[in-house]
């Protein structure tokens, strides 16, 4: 989905047939309160083409609004009075795109694209990681505490003196850790801890 936030309803429908055209799905707000109130009924997938210039909320404030509320969809900017500053002030701030107007049909799909192919992988990195933390949750502390140590690549013998319990214990630990978990090996413990951090 592509979420259109621009003032001037003749953008919003040009830029809306462009796409649609190209296959892309989109949603159109006249403003930024629209787009808030949208975002604030349940979480949006895609990306968001934003125009600058609006009222009563800028395409940059709106920026600055969504960084604050966590919203990590990847938002290019549409203006036909940026400049160079504004433009790397955006960037710095997050923005996946800074498009001046006019601009090509073309380019601008494919930066579109782009964006929703970024976006589509931090959803599917987000889902990895929430169900890798879940699994995680479900681990009793003393499995916990194997877990670490295995992942650290310690022998069970190092694991039981460490933790003064028996090397069987620590055998069973191990076995239900890598149940609970769904893995094989001690290093795919280790990566799904990297997945989490």
């Amino acid at each position: 989905m592509v979420h259109l936030v621009d003032d001037e309803a003749a953008v919003r429908d040009a830029l809306g047939f462009l796409l649609q055209s190209h296959g892309l799905s989109t949603a159109a707000y006249p403003d930024a309160p629209s787009f808030l109130s949208a975002l604030a009924a349940g979480p949006l997938r895609g990306c968001v083409l934003l125009d600058v210039r609006m009222e009563p909320m800028s395409g940059l404030q709106l920026h600055d609004e969504l960084m604050a509320q966590g919203f990590r969809a990847p938002v290019i900017f549409l203006t036909g009075h940026g400049d160079i500053p504004m433009a790397v002030e955006a960037l710095k701030k997050g923005a996946f795109d800074f498009v001046e107007k006019p601009f090509s049909d073309d380019a601008l799909v494919e930066r579109v694209q782009k964006a929703l192919a970024v976006e589509a992988a931090q959803h599917a990195d987000q889902a990895a990681g929430d169900e890798a933390a879940a699994r995680l949750a479900s681990l009793s502390e003393r499995e916990r505490e194997v877990m670490q140590r295995v992942a650290a690549g310690k022998l069970n013998k190092v694991i039981a003196d460490e933790l003064h319990i028996s090397v069987r214990t620590v055998e069973v630990h191990r076995a239900k850790v890598f149940s609970k978990l769904g893995v094989r090996s001690a290093a795919e413990v280790a990566t799904l801890l990297a997945q989490i951090r």
